[in-house]
């Protein structure tokens, strides 16, 4: 049976959690941690990630050279189901972490790189009961010589021939490679960073697990969030977390709250005007359904398109509160109403309603597009924009930041430091 083991060779436990769950989701069925994580963090790392992944196979990639007995033990007690040894180790220690894993129920992985005649050390390891080989192949089988492939996939067919032992393989595997070595005989497959520096972690999983021929489990259909759950859920959490599932985008700039202490989400409703004529801004008002959030762009002129009589109104037609590019006035009178507003500029001098501009247009507001639609979030750090098409996904993801932040503040207030917790 197939299996597509990923490799987390990295130094943070936070970022191998990330990956890991992003390439669950994508069917990788055995999870990996590398050597590097193991080396930064010590048994933590097999421990988070059986916790973390109750269901998948955790390798720990111990490179056991020496007292394989008390590594074994170590990494099974931990949460391990297999541990990774070297197979150039002697035969006593292979054999007494052999049976340590009986005695702890996990299997023993034997990694072959670095060792010069693999089929002879196969038969020798599958006698001395070991679970599963792991043979490294070059890292770019398109890329090297044609007489080293040919030699190199040889090899892998002689040992799986001879074996009866399921063999894993390692080494720059992707997509291209991957189902010439399924075809040699190779049933575990081994990546790294092909998954672990992939733009989309979950499609590049699914794609090598398709040709793996790995079975992939199909989700639940997850169900659709209503438009107020969305908005609830961004009520609850700061904008950079927001910020942060958005990879740092979405943030306006130069954006101020005039009243403090205020966190709001909603829908936009857009306006775009000039020179300061707020004829349109105060349409918007009379157009805008309650809940929305009114934003305007009003290029970023120092003259007010809002004050303290477009506040009572919108107070009184429900609007959740107004994100300016520009300016307004009577910030005191609407400090006292409480009312949420943001924006660039407050100046005493007003415009003309002209009833220039145009609604409901995708405008720029503080650097970010905004279309109609999407969701506004901000508060006292400031005002983020999330499309609307992605708000279900960045609700999902600023939430699992937000938990991550709970979890680094306990481990700092444990007596980490931030650097130890990352890994620097």
């Amino acid at each position: 049976m197939p299996h597509l083991q990923v490799a987390l060779d990295l130094l943070s436990i936070e970022d191998a959690l990330t990956i890991a769950g992003e390439a669950v989701r994508g069917g990788a069925d055995w999870l990996e941690a590398g050597t590097p994580l193991i080396k930064n963090h010590g048994m933590l790392a097999v421990k988070k990630l059986k916790a973390s992944f109750p269901r998948c196979v955790i390798v720990a990639d111990m490179k056991t050279m020496d007292t394989g007995d008390l590594e074994v033990e170590m990494a099974a007690k931990n949460g391990a189901d297999v541990v990774a040894i070297l197979a150039v180790a002697s035969d006593f220690t292979i054999k007494r972490a052999v049976n340590s894993a009986r005695a702890h129920g996990v299997k023993i992985m034997a990694d072959l790189i670095g060792v010069e005649d693999k089929l002879r050390r196969a038969k020798e390891l599958e006698k001395l009961g070991v679970d599963y080989l792991l043979i490294h192949t070059p890292k770019d089988i398109q890329k090297v010589k044609l007489e080293k492939v040919n030699a190199s996939l040889e090899e892998l067919r002689r040992i799986k021939q001879s074996v009866g032992l399921p063999i894993a393989v390692a080494g720059g595997i992707n997509k291209e490679t991957l189902p010439i070595l399924k075809q040699a005989g190779a049933e575990i497959f081994v990546v790294g960073s092909a998954i672990t520096k992939a733009k989309d972690v979950v499609a590049t999983t699914r794609e090598l697990c398709s040709l793996a021929g790995v079975t992939v489990a199909k989700p639940e259909p997850e169900r659709r969030l209503s438009y107020e759950e969305i908005v609830k859920g961004f009520e609850a959490l700061p904008t950079p977390f927001i910020s942060d599932a958005m990879k740092r985008f979405g943030a306006m700039r130069g954006l101020k709250p005039i009243v403090k202490g205020k966190r709001i989400a909603g829908k936009a409703f857009t306006v775009r005007t000039l020179g300061g004529d707020w004829g349109k801004v105060v349409k918007a008002v009379d157009l805008a359904e309650e809940g929305d959030v009114i934003v305007v762009d009003a290029q970023g002129v120092e003259i007010a398109v809002w004050g303290e009589l477009a506040t009572l109104s919108a107070m009184q037609r429900g609007i959740k509160g107004v994100v300016i590019d520009g300016a307004v006035r009577d910030s005191d009178d609407i400090a006292r109403l409480g009312f949420p507003v943001w924006a660039r500029h407050v100046v005493p001098n007003a415009g003309e309603p002209h009833g220039h501009g145009e609604l409901q247009v995708s405008i720029a507001c503080g650097g970010q597009k905004v279309s109609p639609g999407d969701i506004i979030v901000a508060d006292d750090v400031g005002v983020v924009v999330v499309p609307k098409e992605l708000a279900s996904e960045v609700l999902a993801k600023s939430r699992e930041i937000a938990e991550k932040e709970r979890r680094y503040k306990a481990e700092i207030k444990a007596g980490k430091t931030l650097s130890e917790i990352f890994g620097l």
